[in-house]
C-alpha cells in the first residue's frame, strides 16, 4: 500500500498535508502522533471511506475506483476508532452478520477464541465491557480473512489486560502473514507492534523510520529525568553540563539527553547544590519514542 502527495481539507483547516509513505507486505506500519494530528483522516482516506482533495493512494495495488471497490472491500478488515455495533444483538449473531458479507474467512467459533469471547457468545453487546466491545469489533474487522488491517487506536481507553488481549490477536495476524496499518498514541504499543512508524504532526509526517532507529537517532543516548524543589534552574545552565544533548522542561522539571550520563549526573549534582536546590525525583532511562515527538515537536504526543 502507498500514498503519495495526500492532502485533505475540512474548509479551512489543513487536516492531512501532502502525506507520502509506503507500506510492505507482512509488516505493521504505525501511524504515531498527538490527537488532531491527522491520523484518523488519513485512515479514513486510505480505507475509501474519505476522498482525498489531492494526491495519490493504491491499496493492495490498486486505487480506490468504482472498478476495484468491490475487490479491495473483500481484502480489508477495518476497525474504527468507534465502532457502533447493534446493541440488542448477541457476540454470536454479531459476529454472524459479520462473517455474512464475505465469501471467505474464519467461521464464527474460530473468531470467538481469537479474541477470547467463548464465554460470551450468547450475551448482548450492550452488556460487554469496553475492553470486550473492543476485541468484538477486532473480531468483526477479521471476519473476512482480510490481507490489509486497518487499527485506527485500538487500545484506547482499554485497561492493561484488554490491550495485552488486543495486540495478542494483532501479533498472532501478523506472523500468518497479514499486513497491518495502526494508527495509535502509546509509545509501548508502537514498540511492541510496529516495524516501521511515522511520526505525524499538523497532518505531515516529520520522522519516518524503526522505533529502534527513531530512538537511536535522537541526540543523547540516555534521559535524566528529576524534579527540582524550588526551580532555580534554567536551560542555558544545564546545557553547559558534560555530555548533554538536548534539555527540556522549565522551572521545576526537567528532562535531559545525555551521551555520557556517568559525567552529567556528578555534574548536575554540583550545580544543584550550588544552587542550594534539593532533588525532589531523580531517574535515568532510555529514550522512548515520545522523547523523539517531543524532541522533534516541542511538545508531548499527547497533546491537543
Amino acid at each position: 500500500m502507498r500514498c503519495e502527495g495526500l492532502v485533505k481539507r475540512f474548509g479551512s483547516v489543513l487536516a492531512v498535508n501532502g502525506l507520502q509513505f509506503e507500506i510492505r507486505r507482512g509488516e505493521c506500519f504505525g501511524l504515531l502522533g498527538p490527537n488532531g494530528a491527522g491520523k484518523s483522516t488519513s485512515m479514513e482516506i486510505l480505507e475509501g471511506l474519505l476522498e482525498p482533495d489531492a494526491g495519490v493512494v493504491e491499496v493492495l495495488g490498486r486505487p480506490w475506483s468504482d472498478e476495484h471497490r468491490a475487490w479491495l472491500r473483500e481484502r480489508l478488515g477495518v476497525q474504527l476508532q468507534q465502532t457502533e455495533l447493534p446493541d440488542r444483538l448477541t457476540v454470536l449473531e454479531t459476529l454472524r452478520l459479520f462473517r455474512s458479507f464475505y465469501p471467505k474467512g474464519p467461521g464464527v467459533a474460530e473468531l470467538l477464541q481469537l479474541v477470547s469471547l467463548e464465554e460470551k457468545r450468547d450475551a448482548r453487546v450492550h452488556t460487554l465491557s469496553g475492553g470486550q466491545k473492543q476485541r468484538l469489533s477486532l473480531a468483526c474487522a477479521l471476519a473476512g480473512e482480510p490481507e490489509l488491517l486497518f487499527l485506527d487506536e485500538p487500545s484506547t481507553g482499554l485497561d492493561p489486560q484488554s490491550r495485552l488481549a488486543v495486540w495478542s490477536v494483532v501479533e498472532r495476524f501478523l506472523q500468518r502473514g497479514g499486513t497491518v496499518l495502526i494508527t495509535t498514541h502509546y509509545m509501548d504499543e508502537a514498540d511492541r507492534l510496529c516495524g516501521r512508524v511515522a511520526i505525524v504532526d499538523h497532518g505531515s509526517i516529520i520522522a519516518l523510520g524503526s522505533p529502534a532507529q527513531l530512538k537511536a537517532e535522537l541526540a543523547g543516548a540516555q534521559v535524566l529525568e528529576f524534579e527540582l524543589a524550588r526551580g532555580g534552574i534554567d536551560a542555558a545552565q544545564l546545557a553547559r553540563l558534560p555530555g548533554v544533548e538536548r534539555v527540556q522542561g522549565e522551572e521545576r522539571f526537567w528532562h535531559l539527553g545525555s551521551t555520557e550520563i556517568g559525567a552529567t549526573l556528578p555534574a548536575l549534582v554540583q550545580l544543584l547544590e550550588a544552587h542550594g536546590e534539593r532533588v525532589q525525583r531523580l531517574s535515568t532511562r532510555q529514550p522512548t519514542l515520545e522523547d523523539v515527538f517531543v524532541a522533534l515537536t516541542g511538545r508531548a504526543l499527547r497533546d491537543d
